[in-house]
């Protein structure tokens, strides 16, 4: 076959590729992208033992839920600080060097973890004290790796790459917890949790060779630019200051914190699961079934990539998470409700895609890091926030209120304000900016 035939049967394919409804799987010939999308999806699945075995464990040292429940405090907090610090020095620093360091500390908390249950060593606070470090190195490692992404592909493919990532850890998310659970089924607690640590610590070391395999990713630097920027304090207030200058990005956060903290039921799930299905398995459905639909939404998101209107899909999508939720809280069918959930969940997937992808192509380099911090925090903060919202609300109006109540209310309220402002429906992606990109590798 001659080369043109070659290149033409290629044309054929990528263009039936950009119109099909499954996932757009281009990114992954980029080979920097599809070694990380490799090592993060698996250190992802490696980490949800882990995320397991830690509230396993501090329950059979204390026997005691309070304690379980201050693991979230004990990474919530690290989380709200280091990400911003971290997003500040993803804009100074080369952010491969920066991810293999944020990296290395999230990885000698997991070998901490594993060191403390061979010993024995049976402490609350050491617990606490690890959980806290984990959460510092992934608040760093995070908004460092998002903000590689707009740097290995193409600004048409961004979307994509979000898609296939966020595709990933959502099945990872399932998959994860399904086989720790197997894990402690044939284990004794003291060997589950051992087990389950050593399979992180095993399996991130291949999120440590995609790391090491990127090329150089130092910040670019514009001869325009009036001063270097900083990773302290200065650099955050830049990066808040820009935010609050471009309505775009400040309506995709306030849309993303309105779904989450009105329309997160999950704090609802053992009281509904408990009073209309009886317990047992049902809690379990309850808790996979926004995770299942956001993995079905992936593997069909080939569209994702074709809409120009982004803006105006956001909002679509958060109404429908809204809407989703609101039915599935009316719902006395488990698996009715499980529907309306995973339906909740695809939407979700696409409002994540799109807020990421238009931080990561309508923020300017210099400044990407720095707000992708901003969007941990607000993506960390928002489901706890929403988590004590619907606790909260059902003291008064009940499960069904609460979960029903806030789902409508985060539909009209997304409603309401993309019709108030409308830059953010009237929002379309740049076109392609040739300094972005690096070598390859």
């Amino acid at each position: 076959m001659s080369q043109e035939a070659v290149e033409s049967t290629e044309e054929l394919v990528e263009e039936k590729q950009r119109k099909s409804w499954v996932i757009d799987t281009r990114p992954l010939r980029a080979p920097a992208y599809r070694r990380m999308w490799i090592g993060n999806g698996v250190s992802f699945f490696g980490f949800q033992f882990t995320a397991v075995a830690v509230p396993v464990e501090m329950y059979a040292i204390t026997h005691s839920s309070a304690w379980v429940g201050l693991l979230g405090v004990a990474g919530l907090i690290p989380l709200l600080i280091f990400g911003l610090w971290g997003g500040a020095a993803a804009d100074v620093i080369d952010r491969r060097k920066l991810l293999l360091a944020s990296s290395t500390l999230a990885w000698l908390s997991t070998v901490g973890l594993l060191a403390q249950a061979l010993i024995g060593v049976r402490s609350g606070w050491l617990l606490l004290a690890l959980t806290a470090l984990q959460s510092a190195g992934f608040a760093v490692s995070s908004p460092t790796r998002q903000a590689i992404v707009p740097r290995i592909v193409p600004t048409g493919l961004v979307p994509a790459a979000n898609t296939l990532s966020y595709t990933t850890t959502t099945a990872g998310g399932v998959l994860g917890p399904l086989a720790a659970g197997l894990i402690f089924g044939v284990a004794s607690t003291g060997a589950g949790v051992t087990v389950a640590y050593l399979v992180d610590a095993v399996l991130f070391t291949i999120s440590f060779w995609a790391t090491w395999k990127l090329p150089p990713i130092p910040p670019i630097v514009h001869a325009e630019d009036e001063e270097k920027p900083s990773a302290g304090l200065r650099g955050i207030v830049d990066g808040l200051r820009f935010l609050t200058t471009q309505p775009v990005l400040l309506l995709s956060f306030a849309v993303d914190i309105i779904a989450m903290v009105f329309a997160m039921p999950r704090a609802l799930f053992p009281e509904v699961a408990a009073d209309r299905f009886g317990g047992g398995a049902a809690i379990g459905w309850l808790y996979a079934a926004i995770a299942i639909g956001s993995v079905v939404a992936g593997l069909t998101s080939g569209w994702i990539g074709r809409v120009k209107r982004q803006g105006i899909a956001l909002v679509a999508a958060v109404v429908a998470w809204g809407l989703a939720i609101g039915f599935a809280g009316l719902a006395h069918s488990l698996w009715l409700m499980v529907l309306l959930l995973a339906v909740g969940g695809a939407a979700d997937l696409v409002s994540a895609v799109y807020r990421q992808s238009m931080l990561q192509t309508f923020a300017p380099d210099r400044l990407r890091g720095r707000l992708q911090g901003v969007y941990i925090v607000v993506v960390a903060g928002g489901p706890r926030l929403g988590d004590l919202r619907a606790g909260a609300t059902a003291g008064f109006a009940g499960a069904t209120g609460s979960w029903a109540g806030g789902g409508f209310v985060a539909a009209g309220l997304a409603v309401a304000l993309g019709l108030a402002f409308p830059a953010l429906v009237r929002y379309r992606p740049p076109a392609e900016d040739p300094e972005r990109l690096v070598s390859k590798p």
